[in-house]
């Protein structure tokens, strides 16, 4: 009788072994550490590229690397997925950085946006944040965040410099998808020009791809061709900028200062610092718990998040940096770049004298197509 209740007593013993290393093994779950702080903290971040690119991964990975030094954040405590691509490549990631211990999981492509949602769903005590998304605030879950920086107000900022330089009047952009996100931008882009400028246009073209140089060269090189003599670009590489170099026109980079790729093109480029989100996030949840970062987050000019890289004196026209400060005085006051008249690129009015547009959440919806812009195929 003894023995049986020894076994018995050993058997339950081994079954509450079992369950406790289950339990070790499944942080996660509900058994995730309760009090973090800025010295236990894990954060996974996924990116669509790598810090090759130049641009847009390259200054995305530069904001964790300065949050990590503002907030004393060590390597260890950092996990970065390089180079997947949109679908079952995200959700993998997802898995490997829960397995690793992840707190918080930040992705940094639009496309990353349904798997991240799903995982959220899956893993309540796991917080998601994804830059340029547009899901969050519909979803309405404490951990899942929607984050960007107003681009529309660095973007018309470069156009300045670009509708002041061009000798043609004709700018050439070449833009990565035909989505809000970069029409929004390019449109700012165009609007910036104009309004130094009022003879100029546009003409764009969709290279269908983040980051692909050798289409992004090929579409460059055909703008020019077009008569284009300043380009814009929202893609990944310094492509653009090589391209304008070698052609003897000027350029706009986007993400990077890209004068050591362009010294006699490069005019400016408007870019991000992510740090600034990146900071306030993880301080915020570290802090003050779950519930306590915003769902959606929309920063700008007075928030440090956007901002411009320095001019460049060997291409930049005489009275660029007056009149660059004098608008981004402008919009740090508050002026909306999306104020009427406007009108599309079939006359059709889209803003009324005085009426403006805002952006509803954080990820940039734009979609119409300005007076004075051609999209070409």
């Amino acid at each position: 009788m003894h023995k049986n209740r020894a076994l018995l007593s050993t058997i339950v013993a081994l079954l509450a072994c079992v369950f406790l290393l289950a339990a070790c093994g499944q942080r996660g779950s509900d058994d995730r550490e309760p009090d973090l702080t800025l010295e236990n903290v894990r954060l996974a971040f996924i990116h669509v590229g790598d810090q090759a690119d130049r641009g847009y991964t390259y200054r995305q990975h530069r904001g964790t690397t300065d949050m990590m030094a503002a907030l004393g954040i060590s390597e260890r405590q950092v996990l970065n997925f390089w180079n997947i691509t949109p679908g079952a490549a995200v959700t993998t990631s997802i898995e490997e950085a829960i397995e690793w211990g992840a707190d918080m999981i930040f992705g940094t492509s639009f496309a990353f946006g349904a798997p991240m949602l799903e995982a959220a769903r899956q893993y309540p005590d796991v917080h998601f944040f994804h830059a340029t998304g547009n899901l969050a605030v519909e979803a309405n879950l404490p951990n899942y965040h929607n984050y960007f920086g107003n681009m529309s107000q660095g973007r018309f900022l470069s156009g300045v410099a670009a509708g002041l330089r061009t000798e043609s009047n004709i700018l050439g952009f070449v833009a990565a998808w035909p989505n809000p996100e970069v029409i929004t931008g390019y449109t700012a882009f165009f609007l910036g020009a104009q309004s130094v400028n009022p003879d100029v246009r546009m003409y764009v073209m969709y290279l269908n791809a983040w980051n692909d140089p050798t289409v992004e060269g090929q579409i460059a090189q055909a703008l020019i061709d077009r008569g284009a003599d300043v380009l814009g670009q929202h893609a990944d590489s310094p492509t653009t900028q090589t391209v304008a170099q070698s052609a003897g026109v000027w350029s706009v980079g986007y993400n990077n200062d890209m004068r050591n790729e362009a010294p006699d093109a490069f005019l400016v480029a408007p870019m991000f610092d992510w740090s600034v989100y990146l900071t306030y996030a993880v301080r915020t949840l570290v802090e003050n718990g779950p519930g306590s970062v915003r769902t959606d987050v929309l920063y700008g000019l007075n928030e440090g998040m956007v901002l411009l890289s320095d001019l460049n004196p060997a291409t930049v026209v005489p009275g660029t940096a007056e009149a660059i400060a004098e608008a981004e005085a402008r919009l740090r006051g508050g002026w909306n770049i999306f104020t009427g008249p406007i009108y599309g690129a079939d006359g059709v009015r889209i803003l009324a004298d005085g009426e403006q547009w805002r952006e509803p959440i954080s990820a940039p919806s734009w979609a119409h197509i300005v007076r004075g812009i051609t999209v070409l195929d």
